[in-house]
């Protein structure tokens, strides 16, 4: 199980990532999480220097109002899928000076969950601006706090392995990435 303090040292490992990365700055776009990844990252001294805003958007309406996500994405696909979280991740970017984000859209349960969607399940996209766009799917098990937990320990370490600090490095050493590509 992820405690808080596990959450925190992801943060920080996140922070130090992020100093080795001069110009970084990132924008979180949260569900099912409700702001979780940006309160850890916020948990961290410095982080205004690399962290410049989270979007809640629990609601659809809040997804389309604020990050801008189609209708017709959210209608034919439901708010837990991959192609909402792309177009969360792409919204943050579009509507922050941020140059990578994260986003993250899923069902912490108890209820909410279907055969094809069960509890658990939360699609994660990270973005970086002027660049690719890499979304993922995990079907987390545990109750509702720990759903969260796992989702924000997840969508922070994308962040440190999006910039060349862990197994999925996108950005290269000090400079913002503008390739395009999976």
């Amino acid at each position: 199980m992820i405690s808080e303090d596990d959450i925190t040292e992801i943060a920080e490992r996140l922070g130090r990532a992020c100093k080795r990365h001069p110009g970084v700055v990132i924008a979180t776009a949260e569900s099912c999480t409700g702001g979780g990844a940006a309160a850890a990252i916020t948990r961290v001294s410095g982080s205004a220097m690399w962290f410049d805003r989270g979007f809640v958007t629990y609601s659809n309406t809040a997804k389309r109002e604020l990050l801008g996500v189609p209708a017709r994405i959210l209608m034919n696909n439901g708010a837990v899928s991959r192609p909402v979280a792309i177009a969360m991740a792409e919204g943050a970017l579009a509507n922050s000076p941020a140059i990578v984000s994260v986003s993250i859209t899923g069902i912490a349960g108890p209820t909410g969950g279907s055969r094809s969607k069960p509890v658990g399940t939360v699609w994660f996209a990270w973005g970086v601006r002027a660049g690719l766009v890499q979304a993922r799917v995990f079907r987390f098990k545990g109750d509702r706090v720990e759903i969260r937990r796992q989702a924000v320990a997840v969508a922070l370490q994308g962040l440190i392995d999006l910039m060349g600090e862990g197994p999925a490095a996108a950005l290269g050493p000090g400079q913002p990435n503008t390739r395009s590509g999976a």
